[in-house]
């Protein structure tokens, strides 16, 4: 097993500096001049003399690759630049937008969990009758209401109408319920499809009828059941988390939440590059991470993968 990560954790390495280099190319290769744009942001009239320094003191008028390799062996320090805009340090302004993405991404996890995996087993004990067929229903709405849209109904509703819960920000732990449960919901409504489907998969196989010929309880056949789909579906619930994280930016928006979603449009809209770049290397290294880290539990939890693929 060891063996196995360090040879998944070898491969990675030039992905990441893949992902590292297209980053740095976005931002270099925009129409707009970096230091026109620092200028701009902080009211300095861009005359040539002045974007000529700018570019000078930010490093511009060096060679690409020079400035790439600059930028790399600063990143794997620590330094990812200073915005445009506060002249903070991007990685202090991102490690302060990170928690609060997290937290909610990670609530909205739990729902999808605590949620979606009642749902499923509910809809597969009542195949074809109303319960399966009103939850089947509920999930392709949800599925197919855009999540921009759901936040301003449920503020409508919710914080403007019945007045029970905050509009937006972070003020608290009722300020978590509405973004957390309009996150939430595009993934809620596909981890119920897909275990639903793969339970009733599971249902079809021998080792059921085998248990059912032996006269065992049906809870206990819906246990084995539940368990055998849920291991078929690790790696879905696996990218859930990165997934939620990397949406947070329109729930955000929405909610006036302070977190790293928010924080990218914002510099997105400034033309704020340091930022910009460090956001998008951060989500490709967070979803490359945790891919590594869902394949090693999904190893870990099926032995055939640990044999080779052998039964």
């Amino acid at each position: 097993m060891f063996g196995l990560v360090l040879r998944r954790l070898a491969a990675l390495v030039p992905l990441c500096l893949a992902i590292s280099f297209l980053a740095f190319c976005l931002t270099s290769l925009s129409p707009s001049d970096p230091a026109e744009v620092a200028l701009r942001v902080n009211d300095i009239t861009p005359t040539p003399e002045v974007i000529e320094a700018t570019r000078h003191e930010l490093g511009l008028d060096r060679p690409f690759f020079e400035r790439y390799l600059v930028w790399l062996k600063g990143a794997l320090q620590g330094d990812l630049g200073k915005s445009f805009v506060t002249h903070l340090p991007v990685a202090e302004e991102m490690a302060k937008a990170l928690l609060p993405s997290l937290a909610l991404a990670f609530s909205a996890v739990l729902v999808v969990l605590c949620v979606g995996i009642p749902c499923a087993i509910l809809c597969f004990v009542t195949e074809g009758r109303l319960p399966d067929a009103v939850a089947r229903a509920l999930v392709f709405l949800a599925s197919a209401t855009p999540t921009f849209w759901a936040g301003l109904l449920f503020i409508w509703l919710f914080s403007v109408h019945l007045n029970l819960l905050p509009t937006g920000g972070l003020e608290g732990p009722a300020s978590f319920i509405l973004p957390v449960l309009t996150l939430a919901l595009p993934s809620l409504a596909t981890y119920t499809r897909l275990l639903r489907a793969s339970m009733l998969a599971t249902g079809q196989q021998d080792f059921v009828l085998y248990l059912k010929a032996q006269g065992r309880h049906p809870l206990a056949i819906l246990c084995r059941i539940v368990r055998n789909s849920l291991n078929s579906t690790l790696a879905a619930l696996g990218m859930t988390l990165p997934k939620l994280l990397a949406g947070t930016f329109v729930v955000e928006c929405v909610f006036a939440w302070p977190g790293l979603g928010r924080l990218c449009v914002t510099a997105i809209f400034n033309r704020d590059f340091p930022l910009i770049q460090a956001y998008v290397v951060f989500m490709g290294l967070f979803f490359v991470l945790f891919n590594l880290v869902m394949d090693i539990v999904g190893t870990y939890v099926d032995p055939r993968k640990r044999k080779g693929g052998q039964p």
